[in-house]
C-alpha cells in the first residue's frame, strides 16, 4: 500500500496557556510527522465551508482565457469551484415582449462560486509579483472592499411546479433561472455549467448561447437566493412562452406557474416533429420531446468512424411513448438511423420494422471507419427502408448532396430536410431551399420537413421542426408517416402556416385547361414567437406576392396567381429570433398546378440534376474505395438506371444537352 498522509486539527484544550512541548509517544504502528504548525483560527480549520459565490472586479490589463473564465487566483483554507465573466442582464429587455434575451459579457467582472473557511482569504494574481488578498470574513461580515462584493448564496430550497393554465396539471417545459447578479440557477440534479459541444452534455439540457435550460416534467427543486430571480419558461410554439422577475423570501417554500396554450393547432389535426435526433437516450429524448411540444421524435443511430451511437436502442419495433408500450400515445420517440457517407451524402431512415439497415456509414472517414470500401449506394439503403415500411428522408439540404439527385429521380425519397442546430444562431439554409425547388420544378412533389440534427446541448430539439396533418387518422407514429407522405406539411422555427391553392393543401393537384387560368391562393400565419416579418407567395421558385407584416404575430391574405405553364405553389415566411432581416422562418409543402398542355419540367433544372447524378457515378468510378467487383457493378448500375431514367426524360421533352465522356451519343445530341 502505498503511504497514507492525514491532516488532524488538534484543539488546545488550554488556550489560555502558552504552549511548551509537543510529546509525541509511539503506538502500534510506524508513523512520520511531516509538519506541525500553529494557528488562532476560531472555527475548525478542517471543516468544509458550504458554496458561495462573490462578485470580483479584476484589475486593468487582466484577461480572461478563451472561456471567459479567470485561472489565476486561490483560497487559503477552501477552494474555487469556478470563476466565470458575470452575465448582466437587462431587466427592462428581460420582462419586455423580445423573443430572444442574451446577457452581456462583462469583460472585467467575474462570478467566483467557492468552498471556504469562514476566515480564509482570496488571492487574485497568484503568479503576479504582488497578489491582490482579500479577506473573505469581512466579506462575509458585509464589510465593503474595493473590487469585491458577496452574491447571495443559493441555500433557499424552493419547490418549482409549472401547470396547464386553469388546472393543476404538471406540463413538462424548458425552463431557465438566474439571480440578481446574472448566475445560473439550475434545477437540482442539472449542470451549473452545461457543456455545449459536440457529444457532451446529452441530459435534458439546452445552451442558447448563454442562457442555460434544463428540461423539466413540470416539476423540480431549485436551490435559490434570497431576493430578486429572474424565470424564463416555453413549451413549443402554440404555448405562450413566460418571462418575468420572482422574489425569493426566507418563507418561500414553492412557486407555481401557469403557461397558456394559445395556438391550440393541434386540435385543428396537426402534429410535430423532429426528423433528426443524435445521441439521446429514448427517455430523455421523449422528455425533451414533451417539453418542447414535439409529438415526434426520431433518434437516429449511426456511426462515427469506430464510434456508434443509440445502436443498443434499436430494435425495429418500439415507439416509446405509445400506448401499447405504456405511454400516453401523445409524444412518441422512435428510433431509426442516419446512414451516411461523406461524399454521396446521408439519408435518415425511419421507423422501418425489422432488422437495423446496415452498414450505417460506408466509404471510409470521415463518416465509416479507415479502410471501409464503398460497399452500397443510398439508393439502396433507401429501398430497403422501404421494403422494411419505413419512411425516407433526406437530411439537412444541400449538403452533402452528391447522390440525392439519382435517389429523387429514382423514386426513393419521401421528403427533403431543412435543419439549423438553434434557430437564434443559424438560419435555414436558403441554398437547401433552393435545391429543393429544383426538383419542385421538375415534378417530384416532396414534401417539406424540419430537423434539428441535435448532437449537443447547444441543438435545440425541435428548434426547427415538421407540422404535418393527419386528415381523418389518428394520430400514431405509422400515421405520422403516412401524413408525412401525403405532404401537407410545412417546416418552422416558429411561425404556423396553412395555405390553399383553390381549396387544395400541399401534397395536392390543381388540374387547369390547356392555356391555364388563374388560381386563388389563401394562406393564414401566426406565432407567439420570433415576430413575423413578410409572407411570401412562392411559383416555380419565384415570388409572385408578398405581404410586409412588420413584426406582428399573425397575418392573412389571398391573391390570384396566373398560371399560364404547369408550376407549383408554396408559402414562405420570414422571420427571425434576433432581428436579422430576411431570414426563413418557415415554408410550407407544394400545391402543383397543372395545365393540360403543359408538361412540369424545366430544362436548366434537368440538365443539373443529371450533371449531378453524373458527378456521382464519376466518383464511383474513380476515387470511393472500391469493394469486390460484382458490388462495384451493382453499385454502379443503380446510379446508371438513374442517369437514364432522367436523360430519355430530357429527351422526351426535346431537351438538348451536353454530355459526358461515359454517356455520349457519339453525335452530341
Amino acid at each position: 500500500m502505498g503511504e497514507r498522509m492525514w491532516l488532524y486539527a488538534l484543539e488546545n484544550p488550554h488556550p489560555e496557556r502558552p504552549i511548551r512541548r509537543l510529546v509525541l509517544e509511539p503506538r502500534d504502528e510506524k508513523s512520520a510527522v511531516y509538519a506541525v504548525s500553529l494557528t488562532d483560527l476560531s472555527e475548525h480549520p478542517l471543516r468544509p465551508g458550504v458554496r458561495s459565490k462573490l462578485r470580483l472586479t479584476l484589475p486593468e490589463g487582466v484577461e480572461f482565457n478563451a472561456l471567459d473564465e479567470y485561472e489565476d487566483l486561490a483560497i487559503d483554507l477552501g477552494c474555487v469551484i469556478s470563476a466565470r465573466a458575470a452575465l448582466d442582464y437587462d431587466r427592462e429587455r428581460w420582462l419586455g415582449d423580445e423573443a430572444n434575451v442574451q446577457p452581456a459579457v462583462s469583460q472585467r467582472d467575474l462570478i467566483v462560486e467557492y468552498s471556504a473557511h469562514p476566515q480564509a482569504w482570496l488571492h487574485v494574481g497568484v503568479d503576479a509579483d504582488e497578489p491582490i488578498v482579500y479577506d473573505l470574513a469581512r466579506l462575509a461580515d458585509g464589510q465593503p472592499s474595493d473590487g469585491i462584493a458577496a452574491v447571495q448564496p443559493a441555500h433557499r430550497l424552493v419547490n418549482v411546479r409549472v401547470v396547464q393554465k386553469g388546472t393543476n396539471n404538471l406540463v413538462p417545459v424548458r425552463i431557465h433561472f438566474h439571480g440578481a447578479d446574472g448566475e445560473y440557477l439550475p434545477p437540482r440534479g442539472r449542470h451549473r455549467k452545461v457543456n455545449p459541444h459536440w457529444f457532451e452534455d446529452n441530459y435534458g439540457e439546452f445552451v442558447n448561447s448563454r442562457n442555460q435550460y434544463g428540461y423539466i416534467d413540470g416539476h423540480c427543486e431549485v436551490d435559490m437566493p434570497l431576493g430578486d430571480v429572474y424565470v424564463e419558461i416555453t413549451k413549443g410554439y402554440e404555448t405562450a412562452p413566460i418571462r418575468r422577475q420572482v422574489t425569493i423570501a426566507a418563507d418561500t417554500d414553492e412557486l407555481v406557474f401557469e403557461l397558456e396554450r394559445v395556438l391550440p393547432w393541434r386540435e385543428k389535426g396537426w402534429v410535430t416533429a423532429d426528423t433528426h435526433v443524435h445521441f439521446l437516450s429514448p427517455s430523455t429524448a421523449l422528455l425533451e420531446g414533451q417539453a418542447e411540444d414535439v409529438h415526434v421524435v426520431n433518434l437516429l443511430a449511426s456511426q462515427w468512424g469506430e464510434m456508434y451511437s443509440n445502436v443498443s436502442d434499436f430494435d425495429g419495433k418500439t415507439t416509446f411513448g405509445a400506448r401499447e408500450f405504456g405511454g400516453d400515445g401523445e409524444f412518441l420517440v422512435r428510433v431509426g438511423t442516419e446512414n451516411r457517407m461523406q461524399i454521396l451524402g446521408h439519408i435518415s431512415l425511419l421507423g422501418y420494422n425489422g432488422p437495423m439497415i446496415h452498414p450505417l456509414c460506408s466509404g471510409g472517414p470521415t463518416e465509416s471507419a479507415l479502410g471501409d470500401p464503398q460497399e452500397v449506394v443510398m439508393a439502396e439503403w433507401a429501398q430497403r427502408c422501404i421494403d422494411q415500411g419505413g419512411l425516407v428522408v433526406l437530411p439537412h439540404a444541400p449538403n452533402p448532396q452528391l447522390e440525392r439527385a439519382a435517389d429523387i429521380v429514382l423514386g426513393l425519397v419521401h421528403a427533403i430536410e431543412m435543419m439549423t442546430f438553434n434557430p437564434c444562431d443559424r438560419e435555414l439554409n436558403p441554398y437547401g431551399i433552393a435545391d429543393w425547388y429544383r426538383y419542385l420544378n421538375l415534378g417530384y412533389q416532396l414534401p417539406i420537413v424540419g430537423g434539428s440534427d441535435k448532437m449537443a446541448a447547444s441543438s435545440q430539439l425541435g428548434g426547427v421542426r415538421t407540422y404535418a396533418h393527419l386528415g381523418d387518422r389518428e394520430f400514431s407514429y405509422e400515421n405520422w408517416m403516412a401524413a408525412v407522405q401525403a405532404g401537407n406539411t410545412f417546416m418552422t422555427i416558429g411561425p404556423l402556416t396553412e395555405l390553399t391553392v383553390e381549396g387544395v393543401v400541399p401534397g395536392g393537384q390543381v388540374q387547369l385547361p390547356a392555356g391555364g387560368g388563374s388560381v386563388g391562393v389563401e394562406w393564414r400565419v401566426e406565432a407567439v414567437q420570433p415576430p413575423i416579418q413578410q409572407v411570401e407567395v412562392i411559383q416555380g421558385g419565384l415570388v409572385v406576392d408578398q405581404v410586409d407584416v412588420g413584426g406582428r404575430l399573425s397575418a392573412s391574405g389571398s391573391v390570384q396567381v396566373p398560371v399560364t405553364a404547369s408550376s407549383w405553389i408554396a408559402l414562405r415566411v420570414r422571420g427571425s429570433y434576433v432581428g436579422t432581416e430576411g431570414e426563413i422562418a418557415a415554408h410550407t409543402s407544394a400545391v402543383q398546378t397543372l395545365v393540360a398542355d403543359s408538361p412540369l419540367f424545366n430544362q436548366p433544372d434537368a440538365s443539373a440534376v443529371l450533371e449531378q447524378i453524373e458527378g456521382a457515378i464519376a466518383y464511383v468510378d474513380t476515387i470511393a474505395p472500391r469493394p469486390h467487383a460484382q458490388r462495384f457493378r451493382e453499385m454502379r448500375a443503380v446510379l446508371e438506371a438513374a442517369h437514364n431514367r432522367l436523360h430519355q426524360r430530357m429527351h422526351a421533352h426535346g431537351v438538348y444537352h451536353e454530355h459526358t465522356p461515359l454517356h455520349g451519343h457519339g453525335d452530341g445530341a
